[in-house]
């Protein structure tokens, strides 16, 4: 679960906000990333299931407040960017502190996610990837 740094389980959550057509989701305080976002009544996959079936395909995860990953939260990273790979969107990281960003390339997740230092960056990313009116990302006229 998340934690603060030291501190007991939170219940502050996900903080959820949007910068044109990306959802950005923030963890609410400095926490450790496991099976909850925020230690939340809602866990992380579930709020990017809602997301995608409200069509909201472009999400992009702060991850500059969370000082540790756990197996398990690796492993719900990876699951969410398959499910939301599989419904036409686009999952992108932002903000790795310097420990994530060391265990994220010992465990070779850097080469899975696209993880970005500015949150503009980030943003602009997306641009290029334009989001269909059934949530799923339009195809481009070159990809065959």
């Amino acid at each position: 679960m998340f934690q603060r740094t030291g501190g007991p389980l939170t219940n502050l959550g996900i903080k959820e906000r949007r910068a044109g057509s990306v959802t950005i989701l923030d963890p609410a305080d400095k926490m450790r990333i496991g099976l909850r976002f925020g230690g939340s009544s809602v866990s992380l996959p579930n709020a990017v299931e809602s997301l995608l079936a409200h069509g909201r395909a472009q999400i992009l995860l702060n991850l500059e407040a969370v000082d540790h990953i756990d197996a398990n939260g690796l492993g719900e990273l990876v699951s969410i960017h398959i499910t939301v790979n599989e419904k036409g969107g686009q999952i992108k990281l932002v903000h790795l502190t310097q420990r994530l960003s060391e265990l994220m390339a010992s465990t070779k997740l850097l080469a899975v996610f696209d993880v970005y230092e500015s949150e503009s960056q980030a943003v602009d990313s997306f641009k290029g990837y334009p989001v269909a009116a059934s949530g799923k990302t339009a195809m481009s006229p070159l990809a065959i």
